[in-house]
């Protein structure tokens, strides 16, 4: 058979890895390894090769010499390939059996769809426990062939590769753990239902960027689907209904929901969200990425209930029902204006003159000397003022700095400010 035409991995290996372009190192993070076996290609005493071989986007085709995979990466645990031109399963497992230690393989957007993954094969990649296929057009056929050929898969990275449907294994893989299956097309439940069915053992689960429009399953149907589901991540989809909300509920360990940029929050202030969301899911302990800390559970789960307390019997959802035997009827909040007063009413003394007035507080002292010159017939240059705190035990406070802001002396409604000349 004809070896395919392209860089080799072998020869993108010994290239990057060459003194000239890594040279070795010594320090914290920064150790390689040589492997010391006596068989493999001369050229293995001068290439200094870490655990962890990135090799992306060099356009790698096909394997090379598999004798010398094995001298160089018998220690090799993480394999980055992604952005290649690997079309043949064939030569990627002609790769990886020669990697025996290999626990990361990432071999996102190569065009692995131009041909099949026969089990054999598969085979190859037995003791890998994390997978990424991202934009490699991964067909369904293949998944379940690689599933069936890696008992100790713990994570799956299925992202970007068009699917609008979930096709089910004939078996389940009990092992995995974590689904990442991201910027897809999957819409109906139907479809999500089926991983809950092929991976039981299930703890994290990230939908983020598929338009799932609703969650059209009973409570006690999604216990048993997802029994282990701690993490749901469904950022963008199409979710717009509080029931899909509740449905969460019925994850029986889900701690943890992210939920931004869908159709159902969008009316709604961060404020809102973020607390109405708690609310609604009291076994979260973290939104959004954030700690649910029990302080902000209680403020949430209390402004749930002044939240819905005026709607309509009709519209109030049953999560309202059970905070209101937790709290009791709150009443509404005082509504509090927090703005800083504008303007007070004060009484402006000079010599045996006492002249109420209305002054604005965003001005200045400067500002103000200007406004009373014509009520003391003094110049702004020959005026001293004295603002009096009605309350304050000390007497006035002269007010000396002429870019002083008024408000900032706190004056109210029935202070006094008075006016004397300057003494020459």
């Amino acid at each position: 058979m004809d070896q395919p035409s392209g860089r080799s991995f072998m020869q993108v290996l010994c290239e990057k890895y060459s003194p000239e372009n890594f040279p070795y190192r010594r320090g914290p993070g920064m150790g390689v390894h040589v492997p010391a076996t006596p068989q493999g290609s001369p050229m293995k005493d001068r290439l200094n090769l870490p655990s962890v071989l990135v090799l992306n986007s060099c356009g790698i085709t096909c394997a090379g010499d598999e004798n010398e995979i094995a001298a160089f990466c018998a220690h090799v645990f993480e394999l980055d390939l992604s952005d290649n031109k690997l079309e043949d399963w064939h030569e990627v497992s002609k790769i990886v059996s020669n990697v025996p230690h290999l626990e990361f393989l990432n071999l996102s957007s190569n065009p692995l769809s131009l041909s099949v993954l026969e089990r054999s094969c598969a085979g190859s990649f037995a003791g890998v426990r994390k997978l990424v296929l991202n934009n490699s057009k991964a067909s369904w056929e293949t998944v379940h062939t690689i599933l069936q050929e890696l008992p100790d898969l713990e994570e799956l990275f299925l992202c970007l590769n068009d699917y609008e449907t979930v096709s089910c294994s004939p078996v389940c893989c009990q092992s995995l753990k974590l689904l990442h299956i991201t910027d897809n097309n999957l819409q109906d439940w139907t479809e999500i239902r089926k991983l809950g069915i092929m991976f039981p053992s299930l703890d994290t689960l990230i939908l983020a960027n598929n338009n799932l429009t609703t969650i059209e399953e009973s409570e006690d149907s999604l216990a048993r689907l997802f029994p282990n589901l701690r993490s749901i991540n469904l950022h963008k989809s199409g979710l717009h209904c509080w029931e899909d909300i509740d449905k969460l509920n019925s994850f029986p360990k889900l701690e943890e929901v992210k939920l931004l940029g869908i159709p159902l929050l969008q009316s709604y202030t961060t404020e809102e969200r973020r607390k109405l969301l708690i609310a609604r899911l009291p076994s979260i302990t973290k939104l959004n990425g954030s700690i649910v800390a029990d302080g902000e559970r209680e403020d949430s789960e209390r402004f749930f209930i002044r939240y819905y307390m005026e709607y309509p019997e009709e519209e109030v959802p049953f999560r309202y029902h059970e905070l209101v035997t937790k709290y009791g009827k709150l009443e509404p909040l005082a509504v509090v204006d927090l703005r800083p007063q504008s303007s007070a009413k004060v009484e402006v003394h000079f010599q045996d003159k006492v002249e109420e007035m209305s002054i604005r507080l965003d001005q200045t002292v400067a500002e103000l000397k200007k406004h009373l010159k014509t009520v003391v017939q003094l110049s702004t240059s020959n005026m001293l003022l004295f603002y009096l705190d009605q309350e304050a035990p000390f007497g006035p406070e002269e007010m000396k700095y002429s870019s002083r802001a008024l408000h900032s002396y706190g004056i109210r409604d029935g202070d006094k400010i008075y006016v004397e000349p300057r003494m020459k």
